[in-house]
């Protein structure tokens, strides 16, 4: 059963746990909406459908073929481990915690660099060039290759936004809406701009408390983290800097679509206590997490944005 950071922070009797959750998790959409799936072991191996039978007509007494078998290609998605040491000076915590607790101050600004990570890493991972990291959005849905799932606006990037374009990648997901429509907050201004020409507004939605906007029943949501220099050849990305393009993605969750993996217990916060070498507090910070696209149909992208 998948569940979101959300929730797993409201389930949390530890109070330091729930409120790192909630640290990670703010102005994240990618975070708020992702459901996270536990499992045993360091890798979760699935089939993805590749070919399925065909049917047939037939006439009376017509001799019937078998038709070939359902095939599937299996596909592996491991966990990687991300986190950091919160390392607190005993002497600094003794004289100068009378404004501001240095310990909460600190876990707190490693909460929000495990955030950042994390997020970059769900759009940008990419694990053959950093084996460290799993693959991200882009990587999964591989954009540096011709498919149904990647719409080019154009063949070297630097193409204006249309309502056109938009629908075009909204149609991509197949088997639904999706559910989410994740872009540059620039690009969010130029839908909104086409919006008001077109002679309407984008409607508004509650998520989270939120009010967002939505295009077409899809909650639109932002990220500064999506890059503006994309890098666009033969109408597919070559590499996401130098370039003047950015990519919006549509996003279907679910543990038959975009799904985060985790292990051991999800967000996990570590007392180390005092350390040997140093005069010092440590507490440690870490999560053992993956991505895993269970159908490329369920996600999709529009590269080559100006």
């Amino acid at each position: 059963m998948a569940t979101t950071l959300t929730e797993y922070a409201k389930l949390s009797n530890d109070v330091m746990k729930a409120g790192v959750i909630q640290i990670i998790i703010k102005d994240n959409p990618l975070l708020q909406l992702l459901p996270w799936v536990e499992i045993n072991g360091n890798a979760l191996t699935y089939n993805r459908e590749s070919t399925i039978p065909l049917a047939e007509w037939h006439l009376s007494n017509d001799d019937w073929s078998t038709s070939p078998a359902l095939t599937f290609v299996q596909k592996t998605a491991s966990l990687y481990i991300l986190g950091q040491n919160a390392d607190v000076d005993n002497y600094a915590k003794q004289t100068r915690s009378n404004i501001n607790d240095l310990k909460s101050v600190t876990i707190e600004a490693t909460a929000k660099a495990i955030r950042n990570e994390l997020e970059l890493t769900l759009l940008y991972g990419n694990n053959a060039t950093s084996p460290k990291q799993f693959d991200g959005l882009i990587k999964l849905i591989d954009t540096g290759t011709a498919s149904d799932q990647v719409i080019a606006a154009g063949a070297t990037g630097g193409v204006a936004l249309t309502l056109t374009l938009l629908d075009s990648l909204i149609d991509a997901v197949i088997g639904g809406k999706p559910d989410l429509l994740l872009m540059h907050v620039k690009t969010r201004r130029k839908l909104t701009d086409l919006a008001r020409a077109a002679g309407s507004n984008l409607t508004f939605t509650n998520i989270f408390g939120d009010q967002v906007d939505v295009y077409n029943g899809i909650p639109i949501q932002t990220s500064n983290l999506i890059k503006t220099a994309h890098t666009l050849s033969g109408s597919v990305e070559t590499a996401y800097t130098g370039g003047a393009s950015n990519t919006i993605y549509a996003i279907r969750f679910g543990e038959d679509a975009l799904c985060g993996l985790t292990g051991g217990g999800g967000m996990q916060i570590i007392p180390i206590g005092d350390l040997e070498t140093k005069d010092a507090e440590r507490t440690r910070i870490k999560m053992y997490c993956g991505l895993v696209l269970f159908s490329q149909l369920t996600a999709a992208a529009l590269i080559g944005i100006a």
